[in-house]
């Protein structure tokens, strides 16, 4: 990976490590415009300052639009979203193994009282 590749992926990252960044991206993924109100209601536990903001910076990353009937994924967030399937596959079942993994071996790095 070249560090021009590398700069893309933090530059990424900090965005969806942004607070209900990801929460906005999975209420639309499934297509449907939404509203302001809706898609607060589907993010869920947003305040109206934090999910303006947040679609403010998706917006300006062109992974989300707005148009008449409200706010949808642009075809990079759709193909963001997509992608982020693959991850959601990947957790569940990095999420067994750990289930089947000894708890004293499943976090190293926690200090015992």
């Amino acid at each position: 990976m070249t560090a021009k590749d590398n700069a893309a992926v933090i530059q990424l990252f900090d965005l969806l490590e942004s607070r209900y960044a990801l929460r906005v991206i999975w209420a639309l993924s499934d297509g449907h415009p939404q509203t302001f109100r809706l898609l607060q209601d589907s993010v869920g536990g947003v305040t109206p300052n934090t999910l303006n903001t947040r679609l403010k910076e998706l917006r300006a990353a062109r992974l989300v639009d707005h148009s008449g009937t409200g706010y949808r994924l642009t075809s990079q967030g759709t193909d963001l979203a997509r992608r982020l399937v693959e991850v959601q596959q990947f957790a569940g079942k990095w999420l067994q193994h750990q289930a089947r993994v000894a708890p004293s071996s499943a976090h190293p790095h926690s200090v015992g009282t």
